[in-house]
């Protein structure tokens, strides 16, 4: 049923005699929940969570067609009719949800990133060509190799149909392999797959013929591409329409968006961060769709249902990738469709424990909703056996969770916040450069608090005469932390600064900075982007090996960009140890010199937090249940608050 407000967003689309109930797609994107490379019960528990949530199709991750592709040690593999059962479940569960389901079949080429091992992977590709990210260096496909991985993709094809699911697509995306058959810069073969438009075609062609010869005539064939690769040596937007025209009628539909796995600067289109506009790649996936009479959609920051609604209506695509906002609320299709678009959780595109987690090997999860990724746990509220009087202290995102998820279980609850303003750190965040959308998890998070019926009381700093006189039987402390000084030296004739003072507008730092930036995370790079942008020579000294070290690699390397066209002077490997007047002195991690900077007028540190203990130590004699959770439990990030807030709402 289409929304009044969105009829174009929540329109079915027929592909062959498949109807897809609505536009929403979620992409194929890598979780790391897969076990032994086949489809288990927490993938399924988690694709199901958007099924039920109402989006129309689910693209599920992708699965090697042959032994040379595992590009790493927790994907799934379509190589064996081991995996049919796996897979024949998880469509079940989204069929039984009205979501249609299509496959992602998948070789890297080149784009390698580790082995079960630890070893270095041995990689193929049409070409000896290395790639820059990975600093992988390919062995050339044999013809008999290539002729196995085509047989592959069709035999893989065939298994994913036979476990019901509606279709496949190639993933020619990023820069993998048959992205690489195609650019004449990475393809240098003299035989007949490489030289001519046609001849680097072939492989394609070939592997979509395989599918087609193995597989029924309702089944879907799709291709995932990048409309361009944003990367030197990538195709560029003229060349990839060309190869979408020459493929025209040899696929059902094109998923197109942007970047290249190759290269620092093209991944970070992957999974863009807040740093880019809403849907910012839609023009080149709308150039190639004005070409093509293929289906086209498209994904790439859209995390709005109101932004796909924009582009389903001018034509730029047929259906929208909204995998992220899907990932932060699996049920935002159905508040879409029945008009509550205030109620829905947005992304934010902080990366951090989404594309984040699958770079660390560990479970995908969003820092807004923790509960993704654990559906098995967490997917069902649980109702309290006892409805309890809880008082939260502190209204920053562990704060907000907690009281949410409490209230949500069956008990009463009020949120007390010191400030005027609830959001905590998150506050001063939203006020960097390119980051207002981090105040998104405030927005977020206190919709869920006041749904739930949490009462929320500003101004109200909690102390131990005040839970005496409310008498709670639970206590949650989410006092969270304070700018920590660190221990060097100050002659005290030297203006010394912290990164908070400075992004509330409450010094004058003068025109030359350092930052020292002991964390390496995102406020470090944050002050120097904005104190540079306010006209301030700045130096960044970091008690690592770069800018940002700590943060997800595609925000940190799209920032390292900005700083270095911003002319910030980066010092790594330097930790502060003391000022005096206009010098501040460095040691370096592992050598014996010292690092001396000269000429700065202020010295900003962003040296980590100290928790804020005052009220758990006030309590230590609080005969109820305590909790104590967010950064006054240890100084860490917004996720680790969500998180502990969840799991201190389900533990009452």
């Amino acid at each position: 049923m289409a929304s009044p407000s969105l009829p174009h967003l929540f329109s079915p689309f027929t592909i062959r005699n498949t109807r897809i109930k609505n536009r929403i797609m979620s992409t194929g994107h890598d979780t790391t929940l897969p076990t032994a490379f086949v489809p288990n019960e927490a993938l399924i528990a988690y694709q199901a969570a958007r099924a039920k949530g109402g989006a129309g199709l689910i693209v599920l991750q992708v699965a090697g067609v042959h032994e040379t592709a595992r590009y790493t040690s927790h994907l799934l593999m379509a190589t064996s009719d081991e995996c049919i059962p796996g897979y024949r479940r998880l469509a079940q569960v989204c069929h039984d949800e009205g979501a249609t389901v299509f496959g992602q079949l998948f070789h890297p080429g080149r784009e390698i990133m580790e082995t079960a091992e630890g070893t270095a992977p041995v990689a193929y590709a049409p070409s000896a060509v290395p790639n820059q990210r990975f600093h992988v260096m390919p062995r050339p496909l044999t013809k008999r190799l290539i002729d196995e991985i085509v047989e592959g993709y069709g035999t893989a094809a065939a298994r994913l149909e036979a476990a019901g699911l509606d279709g496949v697509e190639i993933v020619g995306s990023h820069g993998y392999l048959p992205a690489q058959f195609v650019n004449p810069r990475v393809n240098r073969r003299e035989d007949d797959y490489g030289g001519s438009l046609d001849n680097r075609l072939r492989f394609l062609r070939q592997a979509v013929a395989a599918i087609r010869a193995r597989t029924g005539p309702d089944f879907i064939v799709g291709l995932r591409f990048s409309a361009e690769d944003r990367d030197l040596d990538g195709l560029t937007g003229d060349e990839a329409s060309e190869v979408l025209v020459a493929l025209e009628g040899s696929f059902d539909y094109l998923s197109l968006t942007v970047g290249s796995s190759a290269t620092f600067g093209g991944a970070v289109h992957i999974a863009p961060a807040m740093a880019f506009a809403s849907a910012y790649g839609a023009p080149a996936a709308e150039k190639v769709k004005r070409r093509v009479r293929t289906p086209v959609f498209y994904t790439g920051r859209v995390n709005q249902p109101q932004d796909a609604e924009r582009l389903i209506a001018s034509g730029a695509a047929d259906m929208v990738g909204m995998t992220r906002a899907l990932i932060c609320d699996p049920d935002m299709p159905a508040k879409a469709r029945d008009g509550k678009l205030d109620d829905i959780r947005a992304c934010i595109a902080c990366n951090q424990a989404c594309i984040g987690h699958f770079q660390l090997g560990v479970p995908i999860s969003c820092i807004q909703h923790p509960e993704t990724g654990r559906e098995l746990t967490y997917g069902v509220i649980r109702p309290a056996a006892r409805r309890k009087r809880v008082l939260v202290a502190g209204g920053g995102p562990a704060g907000l969770k907690a009281a949410a998820v409490a209230a949500e279980r069956g008990h009463e609850v009020s949120l007390h916040e010191a400030s005027p303003r609830l959001g905590g750190q998150a506050l001063l965040a939203q006020l960097l450069p390119r980051r207002l959308e981090f105040g998104g998890i405030v927005t977020n998070l206190t919709g869920e608090a006041e749904r739930a019926g949490v009462t929320i009381l500003r101004n109200s700093r909690v102390d131990a005469a005040l839970v005496a006189a409310q008498a709670p039987d639970v206590v949650i402390i989410a006092t969270g932390a304070m700018p920590r000084r660190g221990g060097f030296d100050d002659a005290g004739n030297a203006h010394v600064v912290n990164a908070w003072q400075v992004l509330r507008g409450e010094v004058n730092p003068g025109p030359s900075v350092l930052v020292a930036d002991w964390r390496c995370d995102w406020i470090g790079m944050g002050v120097a982007e904005k104190l540079a942008r306010e006209g301030c020579r700045v130096r960044l000294a970091v008690n690592g090996y770069m800018p940002g070290q700590r943060i997800q690699p595609y925000v940190r390397d799209q920032w390292a960009g900005v700083l270095h066209d911003l002319g910030v002077e980066v010092i790594p490997y330097a930790d502060l140890y003391g000022v005096d007047g206009q010098t501040v002195y460095l040691s370096h991690v592992t050598g014996s010199e010292p690092i001396i900077v000269e000429g700065v007028d202020t010295l900003v540190t962003s040296l980590g937090h100290e928790r804020a203990c005052e009220l758990e130590e006030a309590l230590q004699d609080f005969g109820g249940e305590l909790h104590v959770i967010g950064d006054c439990l240890t100084p860490r990030t917004a996720e680790e608050a969500v998180l502990e807030g969840l799991r201190a709402g389900w533990a009452i």
